[in-house]
């Protein structure tokens, strides 16, 4: 079948999100035909170029979410009204609903808590969750989105009147309607022009010309590696050609959202905007999915609390590598590890990490165990924050652990280290893992733990914070504390450092678990079997042709040609089929003992 793959900010770009798994998805499948629709999120992005795509990818478009130039089209006075009525209702549904916004953002974890209740004090969690709410806000919302890519297919585009005064109009009259929520209601016109410059940006794919002639138009399935933007060209191939979406989120860009607005300087009735601008996107694109693929079940929960139908959600874990951590894997028992008194942190040095609660617990660990060393393998996050706070991390680090000296004369030495990846100590993370007796994970803020995976790979023994889908993952084959609770973590890890019998048992349990559950080949397993699900159930009718104009045999897969929901109870009106109304019929005659020699 011919798969249509919406992307942003990743596939096939050299850098960005979703970049290994999509390739590894793309290369799994040889058998399908692979069109890439991806948006671009920078300049940067775009000059670093392409990875080398397989031949089984026919085609790739691009285009930049990063700028967007006038596309020159002159309204109408007809097309002028159709703009101000589908944007005012639009501005409208965002502005709208319901107050009571912690359903949608409560009772996730204990790392996401604190953003949802700094939403909730600002006001933008009400917006938000009226938003994902549903009913009559959300049919409005979609109704106004298809209207105004209706208008930009008629018309030719829709950047210029996004960024014309109508818009940032028809936003202001929609915050001072009677019924508008009290944060937008205090919108000033800085933050209006904000939101209004945000949305002409979130909305740039509906002015693309990917929805006809050979386009998206032309696939059997839209696969979104993200819900959102990334979503939009979906959306709109399901719209206008009923081309079935397929939604897959390792990470739920809502939950993102949610988490960033909690830090920004943002005025608050600009973030209510936006944080229910997207929370009426997400409930779009969920309600519009064919099936909803989460990578694990904390995202699920999320999804769930932001209005996706609990029907169409299947979980799928990311797909790793598991090949490239089999020696260390596979010698773990025989071999041991490097050093029995070394506990070991992987990842990107990032305040969510809490790399600071993790060199306190070191210091308490030191304590009862003064042999213990530890190892910070990782580079700082890109940007002046992830420096930053790699700084604090080695300042605090010196001052809890003095230079150490065996004698007056010898050269004093820090239990601490900070290492990256590709130094003469770790070459490559498989050595990293292999250093350590135990692996921890420090995090207040955790999606998919793919470090964990990674030592559970390499038959490590592991102590995590509950955050994220870390419980889920672990399943048992490690240690689980309380987030920012260095005590309790401390505790844990010298557990596991005075028991090596108990450290190889988990180390074996974890590793098996891994290769069941999280490999690449389980990965593409799934979507495959996914795939041919949503096209017999939702078939695009095609009419291919050869070049001779005659209709091309088997031009359509044949999973289309099955009449669709053919699996659900209640399209037999009767107890049983007509074929299965007679009484029952033996299929063999039994063979009387002694006669079957």
């Amino acid at each position: 079948m011919r798969i249509g793959l919406l992307t942003e900010g990743g596939y096939p770009y050299v850098s960005g999100d979703a970049r290994l798994w999509c390739d590894r998805l793309v290369r799994g499948l040889g058998q399908h035909e692979f069109d890439i629709y991806a948006l671009s999120r920078s300049e940067r992005q775009e000059d670093e170029g392409w990875i080398q795509l397989p031949p089984q990818v026919s085609r790739v478009r691009t285009a930049p979410l990063w700028m967007a130039e006038d596309d020159g089209v002159v309204y109408g006075r007809r097309a002028r009204r159709r703009f101000a009525e589908a944007y005012g209702e639009l501005a409208a549904a965002v502005c709208e609903g319901p107050g009571s916004g912690v359903a949608a953002v409560g009772s996730v974890s204990s790392g996401d808590a604190g953003a949802a209740r700094g939403l909730v004090s600002s006001g933008e969690a009400g917006v938000g969750a009226a938003g994902v709410s549903g009913g009559v806000e959300a049919d409005r919302f979609g109704s106004a989105l298809y209207e105004l890519a209706e208008l930009a297919r008629d018309e030719g585009g829709l950047i210029g009147a996004l960024r014309s005064e109508g818009a940032v109009r028809a936003l202001e009259r929609a915050c001072r309607a009677p019924g508008a929520l009290r944060t937008a209601r205090a919108a000033r016109v800085p933050d209006l022009l904000a939101v209004a410059a945000h949305f002409e940006r979130a909305l740039r794919p509906l002015s693309l010309d990917w929805y006809e002639g050979d386009g998206l138009d032309s696939v059997d399935l839209c696969h979104a590696t993200a819900g959102g933007t990334a979503a939009l060209p979906g959306l709109l191939a399901r719209h206008f050609s009923g081309v079935p979406l397929l939604v897959t989120e390792y990470g739920v860009p809502l939950r993102a959202h949610y988490l960033a607005s909690a830090s920004v300087g943002d005025a608050p009735a600009a973030r209510a905007l936006l944080a229910a601008f997207h929370g009426r996107l997400t409930a779009e694109v969920y309600r519009a999915a064919a099936l909803i693929t989460p990578g694990n079940t904390h995202a699920r929960r999320w999804q769930e609390r932001c209005g996706a139908d609990r029907a169409k959600l299947r979980t799928v874990y990311p797909g790793m590598e598991a090949s490239r951590f089999a020696e260390v894997g596979e010698g773990a028992e025989s071999s041991g590890c490097a050093d029995p008194d070394t506990l070991v942190w992987v990842g990107r040095i990032e305040p969510a990490k809490d790399l600071m609660s993790l060199l306190h617990s070191f210091a308490e660990i030191r304590k009862d165990e003064p042999k213990t060393r530890l190892r910070i393998v990782g580079a700082p996050a890109d940007g002046p924050d992830g420096a930053t706070y790699l700084a604090h991390c080695k300042a605090l680090a010196a001052q809890l652990f003095p230079d150490e000296a065996e004698g007056v004369h010898a050269v004093g030495d820090n239990p601490v280290s900070f290492e990256e990846i590709g130094g003469p100590e770790v070459p490559g993370l498989p050595e990293a893992y292999a250093s350590g007796a135990v692996i921890v994970l420090s995090s207040v803020v955790e999606g998919f733990p793919i470090s964990l995976v990674e030592a559970m790979f390499c038959g490590r023994a592991t102590v995590s914070t509950d955050v994220g889908a870390v419980v889920e993952v672990i399943g048992g084959t490690g240690l689980v504390v309380p987030p920012r609770n260095p005590r309790a973590l401390a505790e844990a890890c010298v557990a596991l450092l005075r028991d090596p019998e108990r450290r190889e048992r988990l180390g074996a349990a974890a590793r098996a678990r891994a290769l069941e559950l999280f490999t690449v080949e389980q990965n593409i397993t799934a979507f495959h079997g996914i795939y041919l699900e949503i096209v017999s159930h939702s078939p695009v009718r095609h009419v291919l042709v050869d070049e001779a104009g005659e209709p091309l045999p088997f031009g359509v897969p044949a999973e289309a040609h099955l009449p669709g929901r053919w699996t659900e109870a209640r399209l037999m009106p009767t107890g049983r089929p007509r074929w299965a109304a007679g009484s029952p019929v033996r299929a063999t005659v039994p063979v009387p003992a002694g006669e079957g020699a």
